[in-house]
């Protein structure tokens, strides 16, 4: 009979007590597992949720208009990611279309419908490029490479509607403009609409992003440029007008015309003249009659 065995009715036999364990065995049980590696820790999140964001870079834009294009092929192919297209513009992209199976680009050839999606315009002209966009530069890197003699560069103050944009880069491209200068903090940029009513003219006139207003103006200045606000009326009448050989027009937006400070520090303030009609003029088509009348007095 087994002395450990519990009387009858105590409960289950669940054998011998237990003995102390010996010290030493202990001792190295607590060293191995010491030297046993941790088990890893499970995050509730992805790990991908964990890590520093990736720094974002210029985001693939869809640029459309026929025109605009090809324009910005013919400046800018390695910008070129995706093609969508009509069967009927095949013959006038085949230099693009060889282009996207050299270097392993897709393209599609899609419906009207599909395009206007991808477009977000009925205006498409038939093409839509998925396509980075073009690099705006900084005053002082412009400047660096601006070339000596007659230039003229725009500063649009207050201006935010890309088919002025557009329009107005179509004009500066038309008139030699060196330059589109645009306030830090303006929302303008080359957008799919923009580039379609430049009609290639957004390839042609580089985008300067601008720092401080006072500090660029003096920059421009020391650079040889004289300022001149555009405004409504109290100007000098822009025909008869002698106009410097670097000339920076700045003009404003047309419900408040260009920012008071910027154009009391301007040297000149020049208006086109008219019957009165009207308030004034589309800033596009003001634009284009100041660039028209600048080329006009260096080339006549």
């Amino acid at each position: 009979m087994n002395e450990n065995r519990p009387p009858r009715g105590a409960g289950p036999y669940r054998g011998p007590p237990s003995q102390p364990r010996d010290k030493r065995e202990r001792e190295r049980d607590r060293q191995a597992a010491a030297t046993r590696a941790p088990a890893p820790r499970v995050s509730a999140r992805p790990l991908a949720d964990s890590e520093p964001a990736a720094p974002k870079g210029p985001r693939e834009q869809r640029l459309y208009g026929l025109n605009a294009c090809l324009a910005m092929f013919a400046r800018r192919p390695g910008d070129l990611r995706k093609v969508w297209l009509l069967e009927s513009r095949i013959p006038k992209l085949k230099d693009v279309l060889a282009h996207c199976v050299k270097h392993r680009l897709g393209y599609s050839v899609v419906g009207e419908e599909d395009l206007q999606k991808l477009a977000a315009s009925s205006h498409h002209e038939g093409v839509v490029f998925g396509a980075m966009p073009a690099q705006e530069l900084s005053l002082s890197a412009w400047l660096r490479e601006l070339p000596p003699g007659p230039q003229l560069a725009l500063w649009l103050d207050g201006v935010g509607n890309p088919h002025n944009l557009g329009a107005i880069l179509r004009s500066a491209a038309h008139f030699g403009v060196a330059g589109l200068l645009l306030p830090k903090d303006s929302p303008l940029a080359i957008s799919g609409a923009a580039a379609r009513v430049a009609e290639g003219g957004a390839e042609q006139v580089p985008l300067v992003r601008l720092g401080r207003a006072d500090n660029s103006l003096a920059q421009l200045q020391s650079a040889g440029f004289t300022a001149a606000a555009t405004v409504v009326r109290g100007g000098q009448p822009l025909y008869g007008t002698a106009l410097p050989e670097r000339l920076l027009l700045l003009m404003g937006a047309e419900q408040s015309g260009v920012d008071p400070l910027l154009a009391d520090a301007s040297a000149l303030r020049l208006q086109v003249p008219g019957t009165g009609a009207v308030e004034s003029l589309n800033v596009a088509a003001a634009t284009a009659l100041f660039a028209g009348e600048w080329w006009r007095q260096r080339h006549a």
